[in-house]
């Protein structure tokens, strides 16, 4: 275990938590995305959420964050979950969650989970006013 590793799970992340972390899952940018969204958190962190949409349906999900790895995991999280899924399942994703998908993260770090579902919140209400036009 490297000593990073270790500093994280002493912090209470889970190992799924700091394997997304690590591993950078779903980090990047889609270059014609569906829908997207930007969205600065009350902590500072900022997460951009790309996606791609085929018949109300994620196919292709994406973020970018600058933060902490509480905004990475969760966002790795968050597009690993939504992937598949339905516009209106995604919609209905609450903190509790992502929190279980990951395994646990620190208390002090659950308003993460928040940022990657308003993220995700703001792009799907981008996708549905593309549509409506």
């Amino acid at each position: 275990m490297s000593e990073m590793q270790h500093l994280l799970k002493e912090s209470g992340y889970s190992d799924k938590a700091i394997e997304y972390y690590q591993n950078k899952v779903n980090v990047g940018e889609l270059s014609e995305p569906d829908a997207y969204a930007v969205y600065t958190g009350p902590c500072g962190d900022t997460m951009e959420i790309f996606l791609n949409v085929e018949d109300d349906v994620i196919k292709e999900a994406k973020f970018q964050a600058i933060g902490c790895a509480g905004a990475f995991s969760s966002g790795s999280a968050l597009t690993e979950m939504i992937i598949g899924m339905t516009l209106e399942e995604a919609e209905k994703i609450d903190e509790d969650k992502i929190i279980e998908s990951l395994g646990g993260i620190p208390k002090q770090k659950v308003h993460c989970t928040c940022l990657s579902k308003r993220t995700l919140q703001k792009a799907i209400k981008d996708y549905k006013e593309k549509d409506k036009i």
